[in-house]
């Protein structure tokens, strides 16, 4: 018994003890000591770094480095130049050679976020290092070997993007050895509250402020959000929490709402009325349909509704179309195309 409740402890800076994160932990923990790869995958914001961290942390390579990429941060060139290095002269800027982070990783671990986003070239040139263990640095013919354990995580399902041809299928199966899911915050909701208030005190220590008494008020009010952006969505909340609320009990009618405002909360149910017509009675103008010919009234309605939406989610995600494809739930692709399909109207 004490064997099992070990292997679900929390992990290393993990917070959470329900059913689904207990599931996690014990898997972590199993395939920690080995030197398999592994593959964490799950919505934005549930700690998918804190899993990668906690493989590391629990394996035989834990005194060795853990070095970490954002693949999705960095073009293609110079994503490349990042994980296997350069020598001088091999474009322009390389005024001196460096060393990549696989090298970089050499004994320990290197952790790949958002590997989704790898381009077909790179997929290829990291198939090479999971299969041989070696590369090139850009610019140089000289083999390099390394040992490096390789944590992989996405946002997206691998299984789709290899059905869309965006991701090698050799390359999944290389990188799936040991699939982690990680749950997100609305699957696990009985952390929401011990997570909570492990920011509330974290935050208010970092600020050097009095943690606001903790309020039924407040714990209803979290448990009623669904967290769309997940842990670290809570842990922003939270944060607010401290701040306007340190001088008493937190108090969900004293901090702005969880997400971008108001926006996010629905009206309560019959609060439809009126003015609800009026609004769509402007929108039907607005959107240049008020007299249509027969039978295009709704095609028209959807699209122009749609565009607006689509319009609302890029600016919320700074036009990163790949972040709002994932809020819409829709195929990065499908927005591409939404987005420059013609007759659309210019910005």
């Amino acid at each position: 018994m004490t064997a099992s409740r070990d292997a679900e402890a929390p992990l290393p800076g993990v917070v959470g003890s329900g059913a689904a994160m207990a599931e996690v932990s014990r898997l972590v923990r199993r395939v920690a000591p080995s030197q398999a790869t592994v593959l964490v995958v799950g919505e934005t914001g549930t700690g998918k770094e804190l899993v990668a961290r906690s493989v590391h942390q629990l394996s035989q390579r834990s005194d060795g480095p853990y070095v970490r990429v954002n693949c999705g941060a960095l073009n293609e060139s110079l994503l490349e130049s990042e994980l296997f290095g350069h020598v001088k002269g091999a474009f322009t800027g390389a005024i001196e050679n460096k060393t990549g982070r696989f090298e970089a990783a050499h004994g320990g671990t290197i952790f790949l976020d958002e590997i989704s986003s790898m381009s077909a070239k790179l997929q290829v040139k990291l198939l090479r290092v999971l299969q041989e263990n070696e590369f090139e640095r850009v610019g140089e013919s000289r083999t390099i070997r390394v040992d490096a354990r390789v944590v992989a995580a996405s946002n997206q399902l691998l299984e789709d993007e290899v059905e869309a041809g965006r991701f090698r299928d050799d390359l999944y199966y290389r990188l799936n050895v040991v699939p982690i899911y990680l749950p997100p915050l609305r699957e696990r909701r009985e952390d929401i509250i011990t997570l909570a208030k492990f920011f509330v005190e974290k935050h208010a220590q970092a600020n050097r402020l009095p943690a606001p008494a903790w309020t039924r008020a407040m714990e209803e009010a979290l448990l009623r959000h669904d967290w769309p952006g997940n842990v670290r969505e809570l842990e922003n909340y939270m944060a607010r929490v401290v701040v306007l609320c340190h001088d008493g009990g937190a108090d969900p009618s004293q901090v702005p709402p969880p997400g971008r405002g108001e926006r996010r909360f629905k009206p309560a149910a019959g609060a439809r009325g009126r003015g609800d017509i009026a609004s769509l009675s402007r929108q039907l103008v607005r959107l240049g349909i008020e007299s249509l010919p027969e039978g295009t009234l709704h095609e028209r309605l959807v699209g122009g509704l749609e565009r607006e939406l689509i319009d609302q989610v890029l600016a919320d995600c700074d036009q990163v179309q790949t972040k709002a494809a994932q809020r819409l739930g829709i195929n990065r692709n499908t927005l591409h195309k939404k987005v420059n399909e013609p007759g659309r109207p210019e910005d």
